[in-house]
């Protein structure tokens, strides 16, 4: 009888233990489920984050390739304004030295 009467205790303890070992696991599962909710809750967060820089970047890099489109442009009529300042400087210049020219001969 004694022999029963222990081994039913023992069971007992043991099952008392596996029970304690089982609501901690429990416990910990919960622990760290609420903790992956909370974490997948940040990374769509920031998925939308990304997202949103994502779309600035291409329209800064659009605006960029427009904004170098347009100075290249501007840099050609640039070239085209110094090239007639300069037709214009030359046939002033010419147009002076044949007056001068002119003005010799004529007071002779």
């Amino acid at each position: 009888m004694f022999y029963y009467k222990h081994l039913y205790e023992k069971t007992n303890v043991q099952k008392k233990q596996l029970q304690a070992a089982l609501t901690e696991a429990e416990l910990l599962i919960k622990k760290y489920q609420i903790q992956l909710q909370r974490s997948l809750g940040n990374l769509e967060l920031l998925d939308e984050e990304v997202n949103k820089l994502k779309n600035d970047l291409k329209a800064i890099k659009n605006r960029n390739a427009q904004l170098r489109v347009e100075n290249d442009q501007l840099k050609r009529k640039i070239r085209e304004l110094e090239n007639k300042i300069e037709a214009l400087l030359w046939w002033f210049f010419l147009r002076s030295k044949s007056s001068r020219t002119f003005n010799i001969f004529s007071s002779y």
